[in-house]
């Protein structure tokens, strides 16, 4: 079960909320406060990235809720529930088979090796749900038709409002969906390993 029959009257690390209004600066020159610019969106709905205990205080972490990619529908393994991208899987079920089928069979065995891990690091799969608009996936290989959607962990915005005082305390009438605790659990195991990684300057052998 993705989704939990009956939400919380709370704000949780997940749900899915609608309404809020998304606000980043876009600069051209880090040194000058005068060459900038603002964008303002107002996603349909967006996902809270604050962990359960950090909502409050007037503040809030969300990304907005957005289609999944074409290409996604090309892997077999993906296409019969895009929800396993949230999950670890095997090196060869991360790509199409032509696609693994073209690797060499050195580099397979390295993959192999590696043994089960996360792909797509930054993003993170929702499941259908009919509350969720449904939308068209444009493939050269034929349409598809779809509710899912994702969140890009890279696509976050810190909200500040007045009526976030703490997971009770906030606008309960925004929540439209709330994950599994299964569901939160991936998406936590998630979001941590992308901002744990290791980068190749900072590994002492």
């Amino acid at each position: 079960m993705f989704y939990q029959e009956e939400t919380d009257n709370a704000l949780r690390f997940g749900d899915v909320l609608k309404g809020f209004i998304l606000t980043s600066p876009i600069i051209k020159n880090p040194d000058s406060l005068e060459n900038y610019e603002i964008s303002v969106i107002q996603p349909d709905f967006c996902v809270i990235l604050s962990p359960c205990c950090s909502i409050g205080h007037k503040v809030i972490t969300l990304s907005p809720l957005i289609p999944v990619r074409g290409s996604f529908f090309n892997n077999p393994y993906f296409s019969e529930d895009l929800t396993r991208i949230n999950r670890k899987m095997e090196p060869q079920q991360t790509v199409p088979p032509p696609a693994w089928e073209q690797f060499s069979d050195d580099m397979k065995q390295e993959k192999l090796k590696e043994g089960l891990a996360h792909a797509f690091l930054d993003l993170f799969i929702y499941e259908n749900h009919v509350l969720l608009p449904e939308y068209i996936v444009h493939r050269k290989e034929g349409n598809v038709i779809t509710q899912y959607h994702m969140i890009d962990f890279k696509n976050s915005y810190k909200i500040d409002c007045d009526r976030i005082n703490s997971p009770e305390d906030a606008p309960l009438n925004k929540k439209v969906l709330q994950l599994s605790i299964e569901s939160r659990s991936e998406l936590r195991d998630k979001i941590a390993k992308y901002y744990s990684r290791i980068p190749i300057e900072d590994l002492i052998i």
